[in-house]
């Protein structure tokens, strides 16, 4: 409508300087006399005609400038980054129309500016904080790492160590069956030992009993050794050599039952120093095999604890498999953390520097 109304008005401007000029022909040519007064009528009449085509341009000028003032200010203010001001106009036509549009873009320019800015800040609050939050997951991935190398570590010395005591039961296990057998046999020469003393007793019993059968043979010659001489007395000296011989006679016989009497106390001596013996003996033989018995207990616990270490050796052995996987994974993890942490850096750098190039428009 704007331009439609323009090319009226020009139109219209250079139909009056037409008509104004043919008119003017038309009345002045009848009355010239010569050439040169139709020239001069000419050129005033061209004058006439320029001064209203300059008035008209002028004016279209003037229609023109305004709306066009308004746009160029419209863009110079939003490409300023001012998106703060309202653009409003009643203008019609095309001019109208491109303002209008102008005011609507500057409309939509400062809704998405401030969108992307509400979005800006939240993606820059966002990425510092995941930024800080991988950074301190870095630092505890790679302690939880330095913990995991120590305890690897640990499990290699504990490994050592349950393999040294898994040997070392399998040794004491030996020694303990080797003492075990040891401990038997003893017990079996004790068991000899014991029938031998009870053999021994048994013998010294019965040499009791002959000393004792000694001494009444001893005691009776001496009776009868006694008689004799009491008969070789009443004999006179006829019974004298037989009396000698009954004195020597009485005399053995006394010394014997002296020396029967010596002989059985000694062999009581030995009698209750045999049972004493045997006794004792008896006793230690109880304590072999209670010995035995206990060498036999510990021979069992010391199997069942190496049967036990070599369990516990490959359960040891799994568990330091798995450590050492979690080792790995974990440095794993922390490569990825840490590229998580410079990719957060990076996001929170683009934002900011979003934040600062959206910074730049004032709403």
């Amino acid at each position: 409508m704007q331009n439609l109304g323009i090319r009226i008005r020009l139109g219209a401007a250079f139909g009056a300087m037409w008509s104004l000029m043919a008119i003017g022909i038309a009345v002045a040519l009848p009355r010239l006399d010569d050439a040169a007064d139709a020239r001069r009528v000419l050129i005033a009449l061209a004058a006439a005609a320029l001064c209203v085509a300059v008035g008209a341009v002028w004016g279209l000028a003037r229609s023109i400038e305004a709306p066009l003032s308004e746009a160029v200010h419209i863009a110079e203010t939003v490409a300023a980054g001012d998106l703060s001001q309202e653009f409003n106009t009643e203008r019609g036509g095309e001019f109208g129309r491109l303002l209008g549009g102008l005011g609507e873009m500057e409309d939509m320019l400062t809704d998405l500016v401030t969108r992307i800015r509400t979005a800006t800040d939240s993606i820059t609050d966002a990425s510092h904080q995941i930024a800080a939050g991988n950074t301190d997951l870095s630092q505890r991935t790679e302690e939880q790492a330095a913990a995991l190398q120590q305890t690897a570590s640990s499990m290699d010395e504990l490994t050592a160590m349950v393999q040294q005591n898994t040997e070392r039961a399998r040794a004491a296990n030996g020694m303990a069956a080797s003492a075990s057998g040891i401990a038997a046999r003893g017990g079996e020469v004790v068991g000899n030992v014991v029938q031998t003393m009870s053999a021994i007793s048994a013998s010294s019993r019965k040499v009791t009993d002959i000393i004792e059968v000694i001494e009444g043979i001893a005691f009776r010659t001496n009776i009868l050794a006694l008689n004799a001489a009491v008969e070789a007395a009443r004999a006179g000296e006829q019974g004298r050599g037989f009396a000698v011989v009954a004195g020597e006679v009485r005399t053995l016989a006394q010394r014997s039952a002296a020396a029967a009497r010596e002989i059985k106390q000694l062999i009581d001596d030995s009698v209750r120093q045999v049972d004493s013996g045997s006794a004792l003996v008896g006793q230690a033989g109880a304590t072999m095999e209670e010995i035995v018995q206990a060498v036999a207990s510990v021979t069992g616990l010391l199997g069942d604890i190496t049967a036990a270490s070599e369990q516990q050796s490959a359960g040891i052995a799994q568990v330091n498999e798995a450590v050492a996987q979690m080792d790995t994974v974990t440095q794993q993890n922390a490569a990825l953390v840490e590229q998580a942490a410079t990719a957060s850096q990076a996001l929170a750098g683009q934002a900011t520097e979003l934040q600062q190039v959206v910074g730049e428009f004032r709403l």
